[in-house]
């Protein structure tokens, strides 16, 4: 047999043992999709009417009503009762003594997680995590030897951008975790989206392995794209948490007002961390990033440079690459701006990320460009 088609086989077998890592991988990440499920549900409720005591509470000081008891003055525990599906229940909680600005809600607690504090849900969340820590590392196999098949970088095409992608995004959720950040709570809405870029991916992406065009077979792809695919993966986690502060910003609302939580709030938000926390992480992680994302723009241009001659020429790709950074760039704006802080501030962080996905997935869908030969 000829040396070179030994070679080719090979690399085809290198090929398909990454498809049946990523199919194995997909299969550990419905398993951990089902322990998180299993967190959430049968986790105990016991303890998830902090949110409701302490806006009871509060309500209480500005009203007078008679159903918050404060020890003396100086007294470090504030006791609350609290009217539940089961039932009547005294509530003990640290008192706040901090100041803050007009319309902003102090002294709300984090909830207790998806665990509800309990050793039944924490051992199914521990389950959930483990299983995603497993899947991982399937899954950075599977990248790794996509990429030894082909001898190049993994993220020629859109399959490879796809799994490279939600490997870069698990593996940064599972660094905040090793990091002691407590955000299990991103765990469930993560894994459900990684089974459906995946699912994607085999189902509608799929390209054999190949090697690139000469305009790609280029070190900046392993700094331009790479860095796009770490921004967005930051980007991601930015964006659940904005989503997520956005239900519960609202649901703390109605507490305020003297509302009742329905069944959904009772079971979800309220063992999320407080609006102020989950606002405060998507604004780190987004002004953490931005920098790397004008950087990989900037990248961009100095390879279009190398490769086609001109270092902009608003191709559809570099078009939605600036919407997006704009979108950011005003987000970042409206944070430090009067009266454009909280919702109108997430609202615009959520279209920032949805033009970053529009760039990931509708120009090499719905446009022709340059950028079209990486493949679909």
């Amino acid at each position: 047999m000829n040396p070179v088609d030994i070679a080719v086989a090979a690399n085809e077998s290198l090929a398909e043992f990454s498809n049946l890592l990523i199919k194995s991988a997909m299969a550990v990440y419905a398993l951990a999709f089902v322990a998180h499920i299993v967190e959430w549900v049968f986790g105990s409720r016991s303890k998830v009417a902090r949110t409701a005591a302490a806006l009871t509470a509060q309500g209480a000081g500005r009203s007078g009503d008679a159903r918050t008891a404060a020890a003396g003055k100086g007294a470090d525990k504030v006791s609350v009762t609290v009217r539940t599906s089961g039932g009547t229940e005294v509530l003990e909680r640290p008192r706040v003594v901090t100041r803050s600005a007009p319309g902003r809600r102090a002294g709300v607690p984090d909830g207790p997680g998806a665990a509800g504090g309990d050793e039944r849900g924490d051992l199914y969340g521990r389950i959930a995590v483990s299983l995603t820590v497993l899947a991982f590392l399937l899954h950075f196999a599977a990248v790794l030897t996509r990429a030894l098949s082909v001898q190049r970088a993994p993220w020629g095409n859109m399959y490879e951008f796809s799994t490279a992608f939600s490997m870069v995004v698990v593996g940064a959720y599972l660094a905040f975790l090793v990091a002691k950040k407590d955000i299990r709570w991103i765990g469930l809405p993560l894994v459900t989206t990684v089974l459906l870029d995946l699912g994607l991916a085999i189902v509608v992406f799929y390209t054999e392995s190949d090697q690139l065009v000469p305009a790609l077979d280029s070190y900046w792809m392993w700094i331009h794209v790479s860095l796009a695919i770490v921004c967005g993966a930051l980007f991601y986690l930015g964006a659940v948490s904005t989503l997520l502060y956005l239900f519960r910003d609202r649901h703390e609302a109605k507490l305020e007002a003297g509302g009742r939580p329905g069944a959904f709030a009772t079971s979800v938000l309220e063992r999320l961390p407080s609006s102020a926390s989950l606002d405060g992480f998507a604004y780190r992680i987004n002004a953490a990033v931005f920098p790397f994302w004008t950087f990989t723009i900037i990248a961009g241009a100095i390879w279009a440079e190398n490769a086609w001659g001109r270092y902009w020429g608003w191709d559809p790709k570099e078009t939605w690459s600036f919407i997006t950074w704009v979108g950011y760039a005003a987000y970042l704006h409206a944070r430090a701006t009067a009266g454009w802080k909280g919702r109108k501030a997430a609202y615009l962080a959520l279209i920032a990320f949805l033009c970053f996905l529009f760039n990931y997935y509708g120009v090499n869908i719905f446009f022709e460009g340059l950028h079209s030969y990486g493949g679909v």
